[in-house]
């Protein structure tokens, strides 16, 4: 095909409208011989046939030009951005490789290239675009940020020439990837302009007449508007200067999709929306004087214009976490109309408007760890128009996800796991039952095994077997703590239908051999085995380590030994004996002092119920919302809850002097042997302690063992710790544990 043929007469003109333009915006940036290697490539493509009008009918080099210019012009990147740009369709055809590219233009040209061409190819894995993760995969696969703004730009330069399409399905469908994708992406990167026109195309192109409509009422309302804007400075202007503070005030009038998604919240008409533009004041204060100024600015703004107090935002007081300040009112205006006043100083403007501006990020678009910072510090690079400053954007590098991995499903349904995850984390990670019958998968269509680990961008199919079940060592190949919980979950549950089915073959044994089953002598049994716990003794039945034959005549034996030995002594359950009321004993009521923050004394405190404290134990204060301090122990168990959610209102706290005498609740769990001769040595040795009162005492007996509950009044840790190395001295008590 000749080049002729290739460009109306019309796109002929705008080639070298375009082009003149470009020579312009690059500037010095282009090297000797750029421009001429650049149009031999191209010619090569074209008469080749290899690069053509895609689905909108519109010329591939016009709209690279097109591209081209946004990016120079409106986001202010130069000689590498440009040649990617428009060499990448010559590349991905095949008419030149990124190797000869590397070898003519340089090997930063070749890198957005083989970024485009990257992020193009994930695109078309056809993935859900509305998702978060969507966007933060983009943001990872190109490693050159240049490939996402170049992206950007590419999509508000086809938004801007569709509109005689006749498509209209695939219209609409780059519209919604419009709204959906790329301007959150410019959203985050701070391309405020960008971004408004996105939306508004989107719009457009998706729901013309409500485009429309409002674009007519704006125009109508515009002269009236401006005249209202000018009615409701004036007076404060005068104000201000009459109060001696230098100024600038400044109004802006919100997008057409920004009204739209107003009109749909409030569920209102167009009028119906008051807020249609924002007053602000910005105030050039020096640093001590901002607050200072700032509120006076506010003062006399609400002294002329009555205010609501409801929407009052103060983030001057308290800055956002990122750091944004700024005061916001909104206050009746003439008329009655309602007018949001925002007020701040040219620093905090300054502030609020770089990089990932918190004015936009409130109202929805949640940036990620970590991501503002090194977004301000593209947009300073994009701004600074020197060399350095270019070149330094040049070495930018995406590593912000590098904890992260993206991973598609054969749909293409979106997940986010953590570097390292497995396929078997995957499986996991969709659903506990696809996990536990995982045998492996194919991951982009070759088989993999369970431990496997995945890259971003993968698409990964799982693979099952109803005979599969969780093994042991599956916690060795996972990495993500949800799926170890949810195998070491089916492990549990597996483990306990084994023992559920040893238990009732052993029970049907005896059955079957007309033997008497007593619990008690079985667990006696147990233990002169040498398990510690019922669960390993079913679970040595399960494994067929034990016979079941075998057991049953060595629990004959158990029986017959039993019965000689002890045939005078009466066994009676632990869960017959009955606690005799005492007398409480008075207890000292003054406090033992304590200690708080920085040597404080005499503060009111209480001892928290969760984990009731005693003097001696490890302790820390805890601020509560009613402004008393609640003693904790440190090892209580919401303390590392505290810690991470209520972190500022955490106290230092110690015991002070000695114990005055005070006695607090303290509750001990026993468990033992189910015979109630152990439980009246328990009460004997408890009475015999002095400054040691038992309160009450709860007993419940299952499986030939009883588990105690016990309330007892101490002093202090050191009789709390000599009282249990006692009872776990007593014949029969298995444990002894303070709750």
């Amino acid at each position: 095909m000749e080049t002729d043929e290739f460009f109306t007469t019309e796109e002929k003109r705008l080639l070298f409208s375009l082009y003149r333009k470009l020579l312009q915006l690059s500037g010095e940036t282009l090297l000797k011989g750029d421009c001429k290697k650049l149009k031999t490539h191209l010619v090569n493509s074209i008469q080749n046939n290899h690069i053509q009008r895609g689905i909108f009918g519109l010329n591939p080099v016009i709209k690279d030009m097109q591209t081209a210019t946004i990016v120079a012009e409106e986001i202010g990147m130069k000689r590498a951005s440009i040649l990617g740009l428009m060499l990448h369709d010559s590349v991905r055809c095949g008419t030149c490789t990124t190797e000869e590219v590397e070898r003519n233009y340089g090997e930063d040209v070749a890198g957005i290239i083989r970024g485009l061409i990257r992020v193009n190819e994930l695109h078309s894995k056809s993935p859900t675009i509305e998702s978060e993760n969507f966007r933060n995969l983009l943001l990872s696969f190109a490693e050159d940020m240049r490939v996402i703004l170049i992206m950007i730009a590419d999509r508000v330069n086809i938004m801007r020439q569709i509109k005689d399409c006749k498509n209209d399905e695939a219209r609409k469908q780059v519209a919604n990837e419009a709204a959906y994708l790329y301007a959150p992406l410019a959203h985050k990167l701070g391309l405020y302009k960008l971004k408004s026109e996105l939306e508004d195309l989107s719009l457009k192109h998706t729901e013309k007449d409500v485009y429309y409509h409002i674009k007519e009422k704006l125009n109508e309302t515009k002269a009236s508007r401006d005249k209202y804007i000018a009615a409701f400075i004036a007076p404060i202007q005068k104000k201000l200067e009459d109060a001696g503070l230098n100024f600038h005030i400044k109004g802006r009038t919100k997008s057409i999709h920004s009204i739209y998604q107003k009109m749909k919240k409030q569920k209102c008409p167009f009028e119906g929306v008051y807020d249609l533009f924002a007053i602000r004041v910005i105030l050039n204060s020096d640093y001590e004087k901002e607050k200072l100024e700032c509120w006076q600015a506010y003062s006399i703004v609400t002294d002329m214009y009555q205010p609501n107090p409801k929407r009052l935002r103060d983030w001057l007081s308290v800055p956002k976490s990122n750091g944004y300040e700024s005061l916001h009112i909104t206050v009746m205006g003439p008329e009655g109309k309602l007018v949001e006043v925002q007020i701040r100083t040219e620093r905090m403007d300054d502030i609020a408007e770089r990089g990932l501006a918190a004015h936009w990020r409130y109202k929805g678009v949640k940036g990620e760890s970590g991501l503002d910072e090194w977004l301000t510090s593209v947009r300073e690079a994009l701004e600074n128009s020197d060399s350095n400053g270019l070149e330094a954007m040049d070495q930018f590098k995406l590593d912000l996800y590098e904890d992260e991995v993206f991973v598609f499903t054969p749909k293409g349904d979106l997940f986010k796991l953590g570097k390292g995850s497995t396929v078997l984390d995957f499986a996991f990670h969709i659903h506990s039952k696809l996990g536990c019958k995982c045998i492996g998968a194919k991951v982009n269509g070759k088989n993999a095994q369970l431990k496997q680990v995945l890259q971003s961008g993968d698409q990964v199919e799982i693979m099952t077997s109803n005979t599969q079940t969780p093994k042991q060592n599956w916690l060795n190949i996972v990495t993500t703590s949800k799926a170890r919980t949810k195998i070491r979950q089916a492990l549990k549950e597996m483990a306990s239908r084994q023992h559920a089915f040893a238990k009732e073959t052993l029970e049907r044994k005896f059955k079957n051999r007309k033997i008497e089953y007593d619990e008690g002598t079985m667990m006696r049994l147990i233990k002169r085995l040498g398990f510690k716990v019922v669960t390993d003794f079913y679970q040595s039945i399960a494994n067929e380590q034990l016979d079941v034959n075998d057991i049953i005549d060595k629990y004959l034996e158990q029986q017959r030994r039993e019965n000689d030995t002890h045939d005078d002594i009466t066994y009676r359950s632990a869960e017959g004996y009955n606690l005799q009321p005492t007398l409480p004993e008075e207890t000292s009521t003054k406090e033992d002092v304590l200690v708080i923050d920085q040597n404080l004394k005499g503060l009111d405190f209480k001892l928290a119920r969760c984990c009731n404290p005693i003097y001696g134990d490890e302790v820390f204060g805890f601020v509560t919302v009613s402004g008393g301090i609640k003693i904790h122990r440190q090892d209580c168990p919401n303390a590392s809850d505290l810690r991470e959610r209520f972190g500022y209102r955490i106290v230092k706290a110690r015991w002070a002097g000695k114990s005055q005498g005070t006695q607090y609740p303290i509750m001990l769990r026993v468990v033992g042997h189910d015979d109630i001769g152990i439980v009246t040595n328990i009460t004997s040795i408890i009475s015999k302690e002095t400054g040691i009162t038992l309160r009450s005492i709860g007993i419940d007996s299952h499986d030939g063992l009883f588990s105690g509950t016990l309330t007892v009044m101490v002093g202090d840790t050191g009789r709390l710790e000599a009282l249990i190395k006692k009872l776990r001295t007593v014949k029969g008590v298995k444990q002894v544990a303070r709750n």
